[in-house]
């Protein structure tokens, strides 16, 4: 039988108590619905604050929903949103973008996770010409599916160019705090003060037993937004409960605190692997998530103890990650047995 907590996704850890308490104290009397309550009004505020003045956020139920509202405001049907192969748009949501936008999405082989502006260029053709779906996004992630994590340095430059093309920035910041922990920065520093048009700013990852929210980096990008959100089906009625936990999440230091810990339970799982000869490690360890090319006899017997996905099948590569309540008792156990497993 497997073990209750294992490394497959910081999507599987539970609810932060803070968290949990915040949603337990609005869970009193009556509130205007669909966000014309005094808590979400708080909450658009502290996003203003962490943000900027200019910003304009607004909430949603997850992650796939935060990017297609983000890619459905910057474009129209006829364009095409540029992403690395590995993006969560491309790979995990089910064509959700390209079917709910009508965008055609344009995939970068990458190595790392990261999108270069010499990649990038390669699709800037076409423009005009009424058979090609017209360029009008550049997506990224923050941190990328593969734990890695871009600088600041390295979106300005991507953000810089891609509007000296008349394009737009889009970056899913479904881990953004374990870059911003990662790099010691602040959440805006490698998002919107970096040049990022729209933000898909993740939560559920981090703590939240629901929700995520889009920033925007003025309120011109946001103008037609509210009804996409409509449309889209992710306008939470009672939005205070969403609101609230961004709250808890935002105006304390819990946000960073609980994306540091993960990088950190990271950190310690590639250091207590270090040595196994028959392990190796395939990308930095930058974030909470490890990559690790593992021999195939071994996989499954780890997986019937310790649930966790198989990242690509080809070469034997597992995603192992974690989140802001994984213990060292929880990795000292799975390397025990990961061992136990490789000398038996």
């Amino acid at each position: 039988m497997k073990r209750l907590r294992g490394f497959a996704s910081d999507n599987n850890a539970s609810v932060h108590p803070l968290v949990m308490d915040a949603i337990t104290s609005v869970n009193v009397g009556h509130a205007i619905a669909y966000g014309g309550d005094p808590i979400t009004e708080e909450a658009e505020k502290l996003f203003k604050t962490i943000f900027g003045n200019e910003t304009h956020s607004i909430f949603v139920y997850n992650g796939t929903g935060a990017n297609v509202i983000s890619i459905q405001a910057l474009a129209q049907s006829f364009n095409s949103v540029i992403c690395a192969h590995t993006a969560h748009i491309n790979v995990d949501e089910c064509g959700a973008p390209e079917k709910l936008s009508g965008c055609k999405l344009l995939p970068i082989d990458t190595c790392d996770g990261k999108i270069t502006v010499d990649q990038i260029k390669k699709h800037m053709h076409g423009f005009g010409f009424e058979h090609h779906a017209q360029p009008k996004v550049v997506s990224i992630t923050q941190a990328t599916e593969l734990g890695t994590i871009y600088t600041p340095e390295e979106i300005r430059e991507i953000a810089n160019y891609v509007h000296s093309k008349g394009l737009y920035l889009h970056m899913d910041g479904a881990r953004l705090a374990n870059a911003a922990a990662s790099l010691n920065c602040s959440l805006a520093d490698i998002s919107i003060k970096a040049g990022v048009d729209v933000l898909s700013f993740g939560g559920t990852k981090n703590g939240l037993m629901f929700g995520e929210a889009i920033v925007f980096a003025n309120a011109e990008l946001a103008e037609n937004v509210k009804y996409i959100r409509k449309q889209s089906t992710q306008l939470h009625s009672k939005m205070r409960f969403v609101a609230a936990q961004f709250i808890a999440l935002l105006k304390g230091n819990l946000c960073i605190e609980n994306a540091r810990h993960a990088n950190l339970m990271a950190l310690k799982l590639a250091n207590s692997i270090k040595g196994i000869a028959e392990i190796q490690l395939t990308q930095k360890v930058e974030s909470n998530g490890l990559f690790v090319i593992l021999p195939r006899e071994h996989i499954q017997a780890l997986q019937n103890e310790f649930f966790f996905y198989m990242w690509d099948e080809n070469r034997g590569e597992v995603r192992w990650m974690t989140a802001f309540d994984t213990t060292e008792d929880d990795i000292e156990a799975f390397v025990k047995v990961l061992k136990e497993i490789i000398n038996s």
